[in-house]
């Protein structure tokens, strides 16, 4: 099976001021990341390509994006930042529109008010997506599954992918909230989520793939097998594992299923949610 795509990833030129979020305890990325670095990492686990993801919130960020997605065929779609709140937003939507890489866009919402996805302005944004057939990934921490589930509700043909399944407290093993949160919203048809991130919300130095276990048991009773995607979060990944053990979890997680439904895991679901 040499067709799998990571619908998550990152690429970045490393610049401390701009990504302060990668601090001293993530030392391991604080360098550039780029095509060159994973596409060894793809071939060895069977990866025919990626999505890369935003970063930084900039326009810039999603230019750099488009650059590398164009020297590099192995990157089949890119998820954007654009200001969603910006009252011009359908201008931008369309100067992106012609950027045939640009699958998506993404705001990182859990840097930002527990009340932000309610904002009349995000919305406003929202709800030009779907006319340039754009998808919408939703990063949050799990307390902020109450106001997703509100954004879900309220555009039910926008289509959106919930990153790192909404990272549950895996350290401290609190699932009952998110997992309330993951049933509420696992009920929408316009809906799918990431299986990625999840190795970092869980302790880095001495996690183990028992610890995973309950909540992708959720996720797996929660959502249909076409709803789910694998995403690695490289370079992210690298403070608490490696690209081929994050894989290897799932790998063994998913054996029992279906050929069908682990093809869908592995690269049907990200095709067809971002066209690519």
């Amino acid at each position: 099976m040499n067709n799998r795509i990571d619908s998550h990833q990152h690429f970045w030129k490393f610049d401390p001021i701009r990504d302060s979020w990668i601090d001293d305890s993530m030392q391991k990325i604080q360098r550039d990341f780029l095509p060159e670095d994973l596409l060894p990492l793809l071939q060895q686990n069977q990866f025919s390509g990626c999505v890369a993801v935003q970063a930084s919130q900039s326009e810039e960020e999603t230019h750099f994006l488009v650059d590398l997605a164009s020297k590099n065929d192995f990157i089949k779609g890119i998820v954007g930042w654009v200001d969603l709140r910006d009252k011009n937003i359908k201008e931008r939507l369309a100067h992106f529109s012609s950027e045939k890489a640009i699958k998506g866009f993404r705001h990182v919402v859990q840097g930002e008010a527990d009340d932000f996805m309610f904002r009349e302005d995000f919305r406003n944004g929202i709800s030009s997506l779907k006319q340039f057939n754009y998808t919408y990934d939703i990063l949050i921490f799990h307390r902020q599954l109450t106001a997703a589930v509100d954004l879900v509700k309220h555009f039910p043909y926008q289509p959106f992918v919930i990153d790192h399944i909404a990272k549950p407290d895996i350290k401290s093993d609190d699932i009952i909230s998110w997992k309330k949160g993951i049933q509420e919203i696992a009920k929408y048809e316009n809906v799918s989520c990431k299986i990625s991130g999840m190795v970092t919300e869980a302790h880095w130095n001495n996690w183990k793939p028992s610890d995973l276990k309950p909540y992708l048991d959720v996720i797996f009773e929660n959502f249909p097998s076409n709803k789910l995607m694998f995403g690695s979060d490289w370079p992210v990944l690298n403070v608490a594992s490696d690209y081929s053990e994050v894989v290897e979890t799932l790998e063994e997680y998913i054996a029992q299923l279906s050929t069908e439904d682990q093809n869908k895991i592995w690269f049907e679901n990200a095709g067809s949610f971002y066209n690519l």
